[in-house]
């Protein structure tokens, strides 16, 4: 199959190259960038140097494929989509442009009106853990933001047999990668190094994305901390009913016991007893765990994943998998690093 990726220069775009280059069923065919135009990948993907002989090339020269990625900025795939979905059968979008069912969601979270509504319903949201059905064979993939991803699926389990009671708060912490490849005065060094910035106290965009799944009213803050990858979330929910931890266990297994990148993390002792992120680093898992208040109904779940590749390309990649019939790992098997 042969694949294009739009927008190839940036951080999503890198790990999206890297990953098609090493997967057994996709020829990287063209990787698109009108400001690197012309020049060699490793330009701005140095881990790329030696693995492939592809030369940026500009949008407008895009040719017809397989499989087209648009790992553009937020608002471009929107107002250029009639063009990209002339060029292949399969889209995966990895911008926000296309996540959200209702318009009226984007001039509340993206200030912008949406200019092909009637695209929406024909994009599956790229969660393999909750929509593989609808994703068998689908021709249209929007795949989540990072921390919503993290944060649906440490809700889910529950959510969805409404376990939940009240309101759900999401506190997000963010590495630095989350904010793209370019330079703003948030990423200067300077500003950014020994911070933990809450830098969207509340109504963050990402929270749009959580509420379409949630059955109960969520509420989110999102903090930049003094990492370069990773997302963790930290769900602090109340029960319905009151719940021991083997029946929360239980729940949680009924629903991800069979799935290939969640892991539950249940550790009694050690350093990493709930999901830390850090040694998620270029891996497509996200990892989950929780715990439990006395009286049985507050809980504290804990979810942790790579913004640039559970929360972003390997999601896309696995997404891909699961459309076009491959083993749903193809691409995706790297176990981590530890230490890092």
């Amino acid at each position: 199959m042969k694949a294009t990726v739009i927008g190839g220069s940036g951080y999503i775009g890198g790990e999206l190259v890297r990953l098609l280059l090493q997967h057994p069923e996709v020829t990287l065919s063209q990787v698109t960038s009108t400001r690197l135009a012309g020049r060699a990948l490793h330009t701005a993907h140095p881990n790329l140097r030696s693995q492939t002989d592809l030369l940026f090339t500009a949008h407008t020269d895009a040719a017809a494929c397989d499989v087209l990625f648009l790992a553009l900025p937020h608002g471009v795939a929107m107002r250029e989509f009639e063009r990209w979905s002339k060029l292949a059968p399969v889209i995966i979008d990895l911008g926000a442009d296309f996540r959200l069912r209702d318009p009226a969601d984007y001039a509340t979270y993206y200030n912008v009106a949406h200019p092909c509504p009637e695209w929406l319903t024909r994009f599956v949201y790229g969660a393999p853990e909750l929509y593989r059905e609808q994703l068998r064979e689908a021709h249209y993939i929007a795949v989540p933001g990072c921390m919503a991803n993290a944060a649906i699926l440490a809700l889910y389990p529950l959510s969805a047999a409404d376990r939940l009671s009240g309101e759900v708060v999401v506190d997000a912490r963010t590495g630095s990668s989350g904010s793209g490849s370019e330079p703003n005065l948030a990423s200067h060094h300077a500003e950014r190094s020994g911070v933990m910035r809450v830098f969207k106290p509340i109504e963050h965009r990402h929270t749009a994305e959580i509420r379409q799944i949630c059955t109960t009213p969520v509420y989110m803050t999102a903090t930049a901390v003094e990492a370069v990858r990773g997302v963790q979330v930290i769900c602090h929910v109340r029960l319905a009913e009151p719940m021991t931890e083997k029946e929360l266990w239980m729940s949680y297994r009924r629903v991800y016991g069979a799935e290939p990148f969640i892991r539950l993390v249940k550790q009694r002792t050690g350093l990493y007893r709930l999901p830390e992120p850090k040694i998620l680093s270029g891996t497509n898992f996200c990892d989950i765990g929780f715990a439990l208040a006395a009286d049985g109904r507050h809980l504290v779940i804990v979810a942790a994943l790579d913004n640039l590749v559970k929360g972003g390309a390997g999601n896309a990649v696995q997404c891909l998998n699961i459309a076009a019939g491959w083993d749903e790992r193809a691409g995706l098997h790297f176990a981590g690093l530890h230490p890092i």
